[in-house]
């Protein structure tokens, strides 16, 4: 179950050549890569691209009736070996996943690509995961592009610059041989606009075609002599089609004065941020057009000299807009002018105008281009201080002492706070442990209340990361963390493999919620829905027992806070050598909740009965201790003040949030974590009996209440005066 459905918007992929196309940057990316006739699409879910696959996954009919083969990928590295399939064959291939962490997993896969070249245009779509608001390491694609030597494309963000990025990335990829990345930034994914639609292909050369009618280039393989040609033949014959193309087919773009005295030079991604400050400081119009020369490359790699050299010609000075570390760009650019002789002075991050690491804002931008502006062409910026449309300063900065910082944590009723809730408790008996963490929502366990782990590595690398503590004999033992996701991805070998090969003797938790639900949402093999295209329903317990694991412990109800202790308190202690994995399964709440809110809403509609449990604190039994925040840390728990002069500390409250996990109240009939919670079932459409029962209710509670107010001691204000 994906996090959202796009079942009506894929409706719109149909639409015939010449029509306004609508929506978001990740439905356009799609219609592209149909009206382009791709032949293959493959990929694995990742913020900011997660939607691409689930856009992607529903239009699963639209794509068989062209012909096309779409495959959710097991991991980044898996999606990356499926452009193998345009090795050989002239069939255009797209995957994508997130950078730059999913580049990484998927280095292999790609530099072996890159060595070999395609002849099918190839083309990687990577959500370029960076700035403030970022899940991820600070990281750049374009390191990995040069290395391996796979031309990056970086359009301008808006829809019909996407859009035709997406047919030159194919043309550009066939033209050079060689595959290409389409970095798109969040910005992009999730941006609105329009496009004239163009006629959806089906492809040339189906995938099963060419199964038909086998062939092989064994020059095309990766393998001595034939390797040590492809870096000569990358060089020789690759990047100079590759610029000769760009250059003729107009990739980057030229916008502005030609002759004037000062430029700009952007990659295409930055477009909107240089036009705002532009705008911001007079600049420019409100639909972009400005008189500063701005040279914008959509291709950030391969550089393409020429027009560099053309650009700069004349000027008396150039500014390079470049978004995070190192400056590589920058560093390009400055070769060029040195080899060609040119002394126009270029300014960037080495001169201080932009910051050296880190998202480019809004703020940040406007100061460096005002700077640029003021020194070298302080004539053209506008005689009064402010610019009519620049926006007034808003920012408060009593805002940031005394508004608290809220970093991110686990939904309301998450299945994964009782498991942490018990690591605390166990802990507590038997001190501190060190714990690694693995990527997936577990990871918010580091933060307040549970202040648990001490690394995370990488996808499905959280029990790898503990290897190094595999001392025998030792009086305590690691703990890992691993998600389901994190253990169909890369876990099962990388990890668990790894602990019963070497015999490692820590305690592995796998929290097992059903879903890949930190990318959102998404379905593994270990889901328990039934899928038509998908083989779900492997239980992870049998995945790690086939490949040697002895001690395994699957618990069904992780709420079951008593059995998640006693549990892990016995993999801590048994005298038992080897691996402890204790598999951890209930469903995520988030996607539990969007599962089950559409049947409700219909079975109240046609009139039956639908029962729901919530929680509730009884303000006379609750003494104000607060473990049930401390040990859980829900949302839906807060403090209320009491009117009681006599009760000075606030008591715990459950607002309308709480969605009757049990979690805070330990299935309140048992009052195992405390006894103020109690369990109140709301019922829609109640029968008859039921109706009445309730009525009765109503009437004993309310006279149980007028007799306990007859007896309480009052006094009359007037009469004391």
């Amino acid at each position: 179950m994906a996090e959202r459905s796009f079942k009506k918007e894929v409706e719109h992929l149909r639409m015939p050549a010449g029509g306004t196309f609508s929506g978001e940057g990740i439905l356009a990316i799609t219609k592209a890569l149909l009206e382009n006739g791709v032949g293959y699409v493959g990929g694995y879910q990742g913020s900011p691209i997660s939607h691409l696959m689930d856009v992607l996954s529903d239009a699963q009919e639209l794509l068989e009736e062209l012909g096309v083969h779409f495959e959710s990928s097991a991991s980044e590295a898996a999606a990356a070996a499926m452009l193998a399939a345009s090795v050989h064959y002239p069939i255009r291939g797209a995957v994508t996943f997130k950078s730059t962490v999913g580049t990484n997993v998927a280095s292999d896969a790609l530099a072996n690509l890159a060595s070999g070249g395609v002849k099918g245009g190839a083309l990687v779509i990577v959500g370029e995961d960076y700035g403030e608001g970022s899940s991820i390491m600070q990281e750049r694609s374009h390191a990995f592009a040069m290395k391996s030597q796979i031309w990056l494309l970086d359009p301008r963000p808006n829809l019909p610059s996407i859009v035709k990025a997406v047919g030159d990335g194919f043309r550009l990829s066939e033209t050079s041989n060689t595959p290409v990345m389409l970095q798109l930034r969040i910005r992009s994914c999730h941006l609105r606009g329009s496009f004239t639609a163009g006629e959806n292909l089906r492809p040339a050369m189906t995938v099963r075609d060419a199964l038909e009618n086998p062939t092989r280039d064994v020059e095309r393989i990766v393998l001595p002599p034939s390797s040590y040609l492809h870096e000569r033949e990358k060089v020789a014959k690759r990047l100079p089609a590759a610029r000769e193309f760009i250059a003729g087919e107009g990739l980057n773009e030229f916008f502005g004065n030609d002759a004037g005295k000062v430029g700009i030079v952007a990659q295409g991604g930055m477009y909107n941020g240089v036009v705002r400050a532009l705008q911001r400081l007079g600049l420019a119009e409100t639909d972009g057009r400005t008189d500063i020369p701005l040279y914008v490359m959509n291709v950030t790699y391969p550089l393409v000299e020429d027009e560099v050299l053309a650009f700069t010609a004349g000027k008396e000075a150039v500014l390079i807009v470049e978004e995070g570390h190192p400056d590589y760009i920058e560093q390009g650019i400055r070769a060029i002018l040195h080899k060609a002789g040119r002394t126009v002075p270029v300014e960037g991050k080495g001169e201080g105008r932009f910051p050296e690491a880190g998202e480019l804002t809004g703020e940040a931008m406007r100061d460096a281009v005002s700077g640029f502006m003021r020194d070298h062409a302080a004539e053209l910026l506008p005689a009064v201080g402010r610019a009519p449309n620049s926006p007034p300063v808003l920012r408060d900065d009593r805002l940031e002492g005394n508004v608290p910082p809220r970093p991110p944590g686990f939904c309301v009723g998450c299945p994964e706070r009782p498991i942490f809730a018990a690591t605390k408790l166990v802990q507590r008996e038997l001190g501190e442990h060190h714990i690694a963490g693995d990527i997936g929502c577990h990871l918010f366990s580091i933060n307040a209340p549970f202040n648990i782990g001490a690394t995370t590595m990488g996808y499905g690398l959280g029990p790898a990361s503990n290897s190094a503590f595999n001392a025998k004999g030792a009086e305590k033992r690691s703990i890992a963390f691993i998600g389901d996701g994190g253990f169909w991805h890369n876990g099962l070998a990388s990890s668990i493999g790894n602990a019963v090969y070497n015999d490692n003797d820590g305690v592995i938790v796998i929290v097992d919620n059903y879903y890949s639900s930190a990318t959102g949402g998404q379905d593994l093999p270990s889901s328990r829905v039934e899928k038509s295209n998908r083989n779900t329903g492997n239980p992870i317990k049998k995945a790690v027992e086939g490949v040697g694991a002895k001690w395994v412990r699957q618990i069904d109800r992780t709420y079951d806070v008593g059995r998640m202790r006693d549990t892990l308190r016995e993999a801590l202690t048994t005298k038992e050598t080897g691996p402890k994995i204790i598999v951890a399964s209930s469903e995520c709440m988030l996607n539990r909740r969007r599962r089950e809110k559409p049947a409700e809403a219909k079975a109240v509609a046609e009139g039956r009965r639908i029962q729901r449990t919530r929680f509730g604190v009884d303000e006379d039994v609750c003494t104000g201790d607060h473990a049930c925040i401390r040990l859980s840390g829900c949302p839906s728990l807060s403090l209320k003040k009491l009117d009681d002069p006599l009760r000075d500390d606030p008591v715990a409250a459950i607002d309308s949030d709480c969605v009757g996990c049990g979690n805070c109240g330990e299935v309140a009939d048992a009052a195992v974590l405390c006894p103020s919670f109690y369990q109140a079932d709301l019922v829609r459409n109640p029968g008859r009996a039921e109706t009445i029962l309730s009525r009765l209710r109503g009437l004993a509670i309310r006279f149980l209440q007028r007799r306990r107010e007859s007896r309480l001691l009052s006094f009359d204000a007037e009469a004391a005066s």
